[in-house]
């Protein structure tokens, strides 16, 4: 995994809350992933209605998230003040049984708390 910073090494809270998301997702804990969303944060997802919010991030990845269970790889992070980019891959399960391996890109903007306000997730896969 190759990562930079322009923040001082104390200020790595950014990273560090994105590296979380990540094993509490591949972990299953919804609770604990939704746990670093602003009350009023914004997913935006292609192939989904934007996401607004606990409760409707709640509801994505108990019922409407096609992914079942995997592991995501960060290959790249970067971080400028509270933005965070990871460039990674994922490999898993669909609910519907199908195994799936896709290359994924991730913007994060994450508050003084340390908490997500936005986040915006694209895939690498052909489409036209």
């Amino acid at each position: 995994m190759s990562e930079h910073s322009n923040a001082p090494e104390t200020e790595r809270a950014p990273a560090d809350a994105v590296r979380r998301y990540y094993r509490l997702v591949d972990d299953g804990d919804v609770g604990g992933l939704i746990q670093l969303f602003e009350p009023t944060a914004e997913y935006h997802r292609p192939g989904y209605d934007k996401l607004t919010g606990h409760d409707e991030l709640e509801r994505f990845y108990r019922e409407e998230r096609v992914i079942e269970s995997g592991r995501h790889t960060i290959r790249g992070l970067v971080t400028a003040d509270r933005e965070v980019a990871v460039q990674g891959e994922f490999r898993g399960i669909l609910r519907d049984g199908r195994k799936a391996s896709v290359e994924f890109a991730d913007f994060f903007t994450v508050t003084p708390a340390g908490r997500f306000s936005r986040r915006k997730t694209f895939f690498y896969t052909p489409l036209v």
